[in-house]
């Protein structure tokens, strides 16, 4: 097992990792901004170093500071978390290259998944399913046009290198490609510093289904079930469900089945979640994200698994020790990502938390930094804490997240968590009948 492990990253998914580290009784090195020298993930860290002015790109984004703090403290393993420099292939390849082991999947598969594109054919290859669309980038007006009359109106013109909706646009019909085409690569230049797009079918009420994956070094891949991430606003999600409401056992198990074949012929190592679009029984995939994600608690909870420690026990070189059959789902769990934002405006609200109160009780979990006193920065995203309920069944979590909510207080900035709770009431919600786009339908509705 390491020695010491740096954490790359700050917030809630610092302290996440950090427990997780205790735990194996790993000693946690935490960096921060100037911004953060009183957040909590440095705080309750066993070490702390400042890497840099608040900005990230000067600082949790600043390579050489942070291979820097590993050094001066005898880390020698990182784990990125999530954002950040978490799929960041070139970071991969500097740590194992200054002999420190980073706590994720190998520098080629980060930039092979990273690569929308690639990601795409290498998954085709493997058989899993792909939503219909160009075979690679498309590189002018009359490839788009041709590609876009194959597969039929309306498209979805989508930057190569993209995430988080930029880079993204619909063309409903042949009269509104070209604008989309154009806006969609300037978007993707200015984003990512590259202008590559592809095209696929626009599917018009399908939902987000995503596969949690863990692998090893010896060929054993694993998946511990689906979430429902469909509940999203420009692209970004802000409730997440295990297991879908919409999808059988049955299912899982065979798109289980097909992800699991299919990253062991890749030779995977680590976590990762495969992104779906499901609509009328079929699943497509659209992308996969070579880290954990925000919304990985749901399924600790149905799965009574941590996967912070299944990740670094493997980045250390176990096996897994257990394979599918092992694995069970038990219960409902539902995610709700708390932002520091405007909940009618969602315009971001920094500022002094004058005093915070996390709910508790059975099956109720919060990972949050927050504390009393805490000035929320301007600098970074917007998420402070992630509420996450667990139940026998899924009417009995929505319960237990209705009362939750009720119990949550952030006083001094404005939070969503009022949305949250309007979402849950909701019918439709609380009926399991929601797509990716009812969420901008619903807020739109409201106002």
């Amino acid at each position: 097992m390491f020695h010491k492990i740096l954490i790359a990253n700050r917030g809630e998914i610092a302290l996440r990792i950090q427990r997780a580290c205790r735990e194996l009784g790993i000693p946690t090195v935490a960096v921060h901004s100037t911004a953060d020298a009183e957040a909590m993930h440095v705080r309750l860290a066993d070490e702390s170093v400042c890497i840099g002015p608040p900005a990230p790109m000067h600082s949790y984004l600043n390579i050489p500071a942070i291979l820097s703090a590993a050094s001066i403290t005898g880390a020698d393993a990182i784990h990125p978390g999530y954002g950040f420099l978490s799929e960041n292939a070139g970071f991969a390849e500097m740590v194992e290259a200054h002999g420190l082991t980073f706590i994720g999947p190998s520098s080629a598969h980060i930039r092979m998944m990273g690569d929308k594109i690639a990601a795409k054919a290498a998954m085709a290859s493997l058989g899993v399913p792909l939503v219909p669309g160009s075979d690679g980038v498309v590189p002018d007006m009359e490839t788009a046009r041709e590609v876009a009359a194959r597969i039929g109106y309306p498209v979805l013109i989508k930057a190569a290198a993209g995430g988080g909706g930029r880079g993204m646009k619909v063309a409903e019909t042949a009269a509104d490609l070209e604008e989309a085409w154009r806006v969609a690569r300037a978007e993707a230049r200015a984003g990512f510093g590259n202008d590559a797009v592809y095209i696929e079918k626009y599917l018009d009420r399908p939902r987000h289904i995503e596969l949690q994956v863990m692998a090893d070094a010896y060929g054993n891949v694993v998946h511990f079930g689906e979430r429902d991430c469909s509940l999203q606003r420009r692209h970004q999600k802000l409730l997440e469900e295990a297991g879908s409401p919409v999808m059988t056992p049955a299912q899982r198990d065979a798109l289980g089945a097909t992800v699991t074949g299919a990253l062991a012929k890749l030779g995977y190592r680590n976590a990762g979640t495969l992104e779906f679009l499901y609509q009328d029984g079929q699943f497509a995939f659209i992308e996969m994200n070579t880290r954990l994600q925000v919304e990985h608690p749901v399924t600790e909870m149905v799965c009574d698994v941590d996967l912070v420690r299944e990740q670094i026990r493997i980045a250390a070189g176990n096996p897994l020790g257990y394979t599918q059959k092992d694995i069970t789902f038990s219960g409902h769990a539902i995610e709700c990502r708390v932002t520091a934002e405007d909940p009618e405006t969602f315009m971001p609200t920094p500022g002094l938390v004058t005093a915070f109160h996390a709910p508790g009780g059975l099956g109720v979990r919060v990972d949050s930094a927050l504390y009393a006193g805490y000035v929320v920065p301007s600098y970074y995203d917007s998420l402070i804490a992630k509420l996450i309920v667990h139940a026998p069944t899924r009417p009995e979590a929505i319960a237990r997240m209705r009362r939750a909510l009720a119990e949550f207080a952030v006083i001094g900035i404005k939070t969503t968590v009022p949305l949250h709770q309007r979402i849950v009431d909701a019918p439709e919600f609380q009926a399991g009948d929601y797509t990716i786009h009812w969420l901008e339908r619903f807020v739109g509705a409201e106002h």
